[in-house]
């Protein structure tokens, strides 16, 4: 299987994980600052062809397995847009966050700061570190991946330059990854999926087709449940965020569980949650570029 599967156990581990948890700080090596990064998987053909060189007592030295061709990855040749919403910096610099900007329908801010958990655990660090374990693990099934921003340090960039920075790069589907800022008494995921609003008209049924594997993935190698407080079944349309208005590629934002609420931060602050969600979003992505079933595991 394509996937680096956890086991029920670190499931179970996860699910039990306090409010109080806490991760490491996740940065690229890539410097701070706006822009995109193609990163393609790097895979040669080691083994040589023929028979073995001959030992000194005259038995042949069997040669390396031929190690497969980046051809045979599932995503080979795909191109993947990550946007880790918010950044680290947004705190500093109110002014340029503030800036006013039009998001394909009305007035927006260029960037918020985002919200956090009772315990101060910013959702820009959690989005970031989520963004890093997707980005490597869609490398490792042979895509290129596109990240809106590099580090957890920077500001912005803008909604729309992020949206921008995506649909240049051609992106066969790209992904927002963010946290909620609902009610304590809320849980659950939420997938937000765009309405056609002019710019993406060409890509809404594909969007929306993308937002239903997000949410199978979600609940079927996630423990955490569909919103409770938010959308329908864990799917909700929006037309007022840039990133959805702007897209002329196949895209989502998924609100990956609600930071005030303590049992579902227990699990955004988690390490081991971050890498299966990381995970239920690769399948889902694997399955919408490749058109296989979603493998669960």
């Amino acid at each position: 299987m394509h996937l680096t599967r956890r086991t029920a156990a670190v499931l179970g581990a996860v699910a039990l994980a306090c409010a109080g948890c806490a991760t490491s700080d996740v940065r690229l090596a890539a410097p701070s600052g706006v822009g995109s990064s193609a990163a393609g998987a790097a895979h040669s053909s080691a083994a040589s062809s023929g028979a073995g060189h001959a030992s000194p007592s005259g038995s042949a030295t069997p040669t390396a397995s031929p190690v497969p061709a980046a051809a045979t990855l599932p995503l080979a040749g795909k191109i993947v847009g990550i946007d880790p919403g918010h950044n680290g910096g947004n705190f500093d610099d109110p002014a340029y966050i503030n800036t006013t900007i039009w998001n394909g329908m009305e007035d927006e801010t260029c960037d918020t700061t985002g919200t956090q958990t009772a315990s101060g655990y910013t959702e820009a660090q959690f989005n970031f570190n989520v963004a890093t374990d997707l980005q490597g693990d869609l490398v490792a099934d042979g895509a290129s991946v596109v990240m809106t921003r590099h580090s957890i340090q920077g500001v912005g960039p803008c909604v729309t330059t992020r949206a921008q920075i995506i649909n240049q790069a051609h992106a066969n589907v790209a992904i927002d990854i963010h946290a909620d800022g609902g009610p304590v008494s809320g849980r659950g995921f939420t997938v937000l999926e765009p309405v056609a609003d002019g710019p993406n008209d060409q890509v809404i049924g594909a969007s929306m087709a993308f937002g239903s594997l997000v949410r199978a993935a979600m609940l079927a190698d996630t423990p955490m449940p569909a919103s409770d407080y938010y959308g329908q079944g864990g799917i909700i349309q929006r037309d007022d965020l840039a990133g959805l208005n702007l897209t002329t590629v196949p895209k989502i934002l998924i609100e990956c569980g609600n930071m005030p609420n303590p049992t579902d931060a227990g699990l955004l602050t988690s390490p081991q949650f971050q890498h299966v969600l990381a995970e239920a979003l690769t399948a889902a992505i694997v399955a919408f570029l490749t058109g296989q079933p979603i493998q669960t595991g």
